[in-house]
Parts: C-alpha cells; structure tokens; sequence
C-alpha cells in the first residue's frame, strides 16, 4: 500500500489536539503504523505511540543497531487565521477549563506525516539496511511533558534501548533546506507560574487595599530588565511574561494576580542566573507593594538544553549533503526555542541529533530577505499564520528523516 501523505497532513491539520489530547492522531498515526506492518503500542505515557519495526541481518543473525525515531503531534490553543481551505475550526478545552480553539500552529502534523512517510520508505528499502528501528508519536510536547511521560510509562524496559536518538522540527526557512548543527542546538527551559498577593476591595477604595494588578504591572516592566541590564550582551537569554490574570471586573480590586513566565538559556549556569534574578524582581516588587504574604512560584515544567551529539551530527550532516546537495544543509545557529526530545536521549544514555527543516516557499523567502522583511513576512511558529507549503516539505522531512536513520542502520 502507498499512504496519501498530503491527505493525512491536511487530515490533521484540519483536527488539530491539544496536549495529552490527541486521541484522534494518535489513533491515525497508530492505524498507518499497523497497515504497514509494525508492532504497536498506544496509550503510552496518556496518548503516545511507539511503535517496533524490526529487521535483523539475515548474515548475521543480529538485530543490529537500534534507532529511535521521535515526531511530536499536539497542537496549540491558537485560532488560526491562515485562510486555507484546509484551516482548522477546531476547539478544545484547556487545562483550566476553558474553552479554546485549537491549531497545528507549529506544524506538528508535518513532524507526524514526515514520520509515517519515512516509516514507508524504510519498509520499501528493508533489504538494504538491518537493525531496529522504534518509532515515538510523542504527546504533549508544548506541555515539556510528553518525552517524560512516555518515559516513565517504562518504554526503555520494554523497547531495545537506542543507539542514536534521532527527530526533526518544521521551522520558517524555505522549503528544501535543513539547518543543523552539533552542540547546543536548542535553549533549555523553565515555565514558572507567579502568584502575587494583594488585599482586594473596591475599586473606589484602592487605599484600603494592596492592589495585586499595580504589583503584577510592576513585576512585568523589572523582569525585562534581566536581560536587558543583567546579561552580557554576548550571551543568550530570553524572559517572557506569556500571560497575565487578575480580577473580574473594573470597580473591584482582586486579591491576587497571576503570572506565567517562559525563561530561555543555553547553559546551566545562565539557567541559574536568570531563575535566582527573577525570584529576586518578584519577591521584591511584592514587599516594594507592601504584600502581607510573599509570592508563590511554581515551576511547571523544566526542560534540558537540547544538544547534539558531535560525531552523530556531523554523519548526519554528511548524509543529508549526499542526499540533498551541499547548499540544502546549513548551521542555523542556537535557537532559543526549547524541546523535549533530548528527554529520550539523556535517560537511554543515547546520542541525539536534532535538525530543522524549511517550509516555506523559496521565492517567497527570498523576497522577504531582499526586503529585510523576514521576521514580519513570514510567520514563524505559534503564529496564527503559520501554514507550512505542503510540497516539498512533505517530501524533505520524509527524506531527511530516512536518511538520517539509514546512516545508523547496518
């Protein structure tokens, strides 16, 4: 059988999941795995999937080199705007109960339908290779929750425990491109949940109160400062207020303030740095207020710094120049982006490469380059327009992905 990769992609990205929700992909991606052969498990970790494709040398007898393959499937509580005919309507209910439309703003179905693609080809060319390959549908990866939970649910006492770690990440370049590169490939991350306390009362009041909004609006304003007074100006890192809640209606003071902050940095001493200033701003703004009670903050979640393996890398490199010509592969450089990927590597014990590859159209690109427009041009991921074009990305993730698992395959 030959799957239609451009029916599943627009398939899913019409029905778009938010994390650990993602019962219908996971049950697609599943079904696409079986027909072509492969042992599977669902339910992995909430809504994971791994599934075993096994292929030992008939020389030997061995069952060769073990590859694990990683592609992501959640998608993001984001409405989208991209005016396709295949856009997604869909809507989900977020952790706090709210009622939220939902789209594949950072093109997870691509990572899913690249993977069922690779997956055939590698079926197709099983007489030129040997060893194992398993293959991940990882839930929840914009939670920075998914690698752990999949872990956890004990994957590494059940599947052949990896040689290499092997996944790839549609990003804004032009189609046809792979950025790549060994060491830190992205920044690691912590997702904090500030609550900052005050007195609440009436609007008409503010003196009999401590008003938790001024302290928040505060906080905000210091918490840029970090980056912009406290880090050298050569170095990496990124301080994000993402969301700000307090208060339900105008003429009433609320009692607290909500804060969630996304924080970036390559290296673990930036990571200690930034984590020690910001506990600093948020406590100090609070008693600047006159708080009665210190501020809680919560981590959500932590994520490595994702890095790849030196020597893996550079093969991996090689191959994809063999493949796709030596201009197709370039250095991206560090993004400040976080994944949970590296989760899978660390705990086995395993190299990992990493890569990135384009979805957008050359020409395109290459007008919004000359006009020193890319940034407002072309929408990056998490945006509402984000939309990569669905050829040839299909085609370069499905081919990267394979050839970067047949370097490592016998």
């Amino acid at each position: 059988m030959t799957i239609d990769l451009e029916a599943l992609y627009i398939d899913l990205h019409q029905h778009p999941e938010l994390s650990f929700q993602e019962h219908r992909t996971a049950a697609i991606a599943a079904g696409h795995l079986r027909d072509l052969g492969l042992e599977v498990e669902e339910g992995v970790g909430g809504t994971g999937v791994v599934a075993l494709l096994s292929n030992p040398s008939t020389d030997s007898g061995t069952q060769g080199p073990v590859v694990w393959l990683r592609a992501d499937m959640d998608g993001l509580p984001v409405e989208e705007a991209t005016g396709l005919p295949y856009a997604s309507t869909a809507r989900g209910v977020d952790p706090a109960g709210h009622d939220v439309p939902v789209m594949h703003a950072c093109g997870h179905d691509m990572h899913v339908t690249a993977m069922i693609g690779a997956v055939e080809r590698l079926l197709a060319t099983r007489d030129e290779w040997s060893g194992t390959v398993v293959v991940l549908i990882q839930p929840a990866e914009e939670f920075g929750a998914g690698a752990r939970a999949m872990l956890d649910a004990g994957i590494l006492d059940r599947y052949p425990r990896p040689d290499i770690v092997l996944g790839q990440h549609v990003t804004p370049f032009p189609a046809g491109i792979i950025g790549v590169r060994s060491g830190t490939q992205m920044s690691a991350s912590d997702g904090l949940t500030v609550t900052m306390h005050g007195r609440g009362g009436h609007g008409s009041r503010p003196h009999t109160t401590i008003d938790p909004v001024v302290m928040a609006a505060a906080t905000v304003m210091r918490l840029q400062t970090i980056t912009s007074r406290e880090i050298d100006p050569k170095d990496v890192a990124v301080v994000t207020v993402g969301s700000i809640h307090a208060g339900l209606k105008n003429n009433i003071i609320p009692t607290e303030a909500t804060l969630e902050l996304s924080l970036r940095y390559p290296t673990d001493t930036m990571r200690d740095k930034v984590l020690a200033s910001v506990e600093r701003i948020v406590k100090a703004e609070a008693l600047a207020s006159g708080a009665e009670r210190e501020p809680d903050i919560e981590t959500l979640h932590t994520l490595p710094a994702t890095i790849n393996d030196e020597e893996a890398t550079t093969r991996v490199a090689a191959a994809l120049r063999a493949k796709l010509g030596d201009e197709a592969v370039i250095d991206p450089g560090l993004f400040t982006g976080s994944e949970d990927v590296s989760w899978f590597a660390r705990d086995a014990g395993a190299p990992l490469v990493f890569w990135f590859w384009g979805g957008f159209d050359p020409a395109v690109f290459a007008e919004a380059v000359a006009k020193g427009r890319v940034e407002s041009d072309i929408p990056t991921n998490h945006s509402p327009y984000f939309a990569p074009e669905i050829h040839p990305t299909i085609e370069v993730g499905v081919t990267a992905m394979e050839t970067a698992a047949r370097e490592f395959l016998a």
